[in-house]
């Protein structure tokens, strides 16, 4: 694990966490609270910080080309991939359109679920203008289907720590789909209804695989959300992280 410090004139940040860097791929952890590309907060975002380390780190001159391959939600923090070449960026999209592109999430909810372990299917639509996601029916114009896996590992104090596997990739799917059966997510003000508890985010994107876009090889990266914070200290997120067993 590399650390190098990122930023920009007249913002502080604290270093960018590169979990893996070669000639076409740079694996990186995204803080939370951050965008992970340009939006219209203006705020600094992973992605340019991203570009200006390669553009500092190899003396490249004018733009630097950074593939965004997938999204993760502002306030959400985790492993994410971005391309050093269109080829891989083209790659690495088809590889997530074919199911290869394999993200899973851990997400501290408020109570439990019935199910200790369930598959959730729905119907997703978003409204531009509130930034909102709703639940739809699948004749709803515009509605995204949305599939997701979740297993419930460890409850404490009225909350659960839930291991969540993404089938699709929808705008603030596994946030919609856990508020839905009634257990959102840990400090989501957005979707957690009357349950909704004050707090940052308890969702964290902690294992990303894939097949290298040119080396052809599986690769695996897992980190774990920071255990020091609440509500995360309430939990073994390390094993939690560990005993997840590989896909057959």
């Amino acid at each position: 694990m590399q650390r190098h410090l990122a930023g920009e004139e007249g913002y502080a940040m604290d270093e960018l966490i590169i979990l893996y860097e070669d000639n076409h791929i740079i694996v990186v952890l995204k803080p939370q609270n951050m965008p992970c590309c340009e939006d219209e907060s203006g705020d600094f975002d992973l992605l340019s910080a991203v570009k200006g380390y390669v553009k500092e780190t190899y003396g490249k001159k004018g733009n630097v080309y950074i593939g965004l391959v997938h999204r993760l939600d502002r306030p959400t923090g985790g492993v994410m991939v971005f391309a050093k070449s269109s080829k891989a960026a083209a790659r690495l999209s088809e590889q997530m359109k074919g199911g290869d592109f394999e993200k899973k999430y851990l997400a501290v909810l408020v109570g439990a679920p019935r199910e200790e372990k369930d598959t959730l299917k729905s119907y997703l639509k978003k409204n531009p203008i509130n930034n909102m996601v709703y639940t739809a029916s699948a004749a709803t114009a515009g509605a995204k289907y949305a599939e997701l896996d979740y297993e419930i590992l460890q409850r404490k104090e009225g909350l659960s720590l839930a291991d969540i596997r993404l089938h699709t990739g929808r705008s603030h799917q596994i946030r919609v789909q856990m508020s839905s059966i009634g257990c959102p997510v840990f400090g989501d003000m957005r979707y957690g209804g009357e349950k909704a508890v004050k707090g940052n985010l308890a969702l964290w994107a902690y294992h990303l695989a894939f097949t290298h876009p040119v080396a052809k090889e599986r690769m695996v990266f897992r980190v774990q959300p920071p255990k020091e914070n609440f509500p995360w200290a309430l939990f073994d997120t390390e094993r939690a992280v560990k005993i997840v067993k590989p896909e057959i």
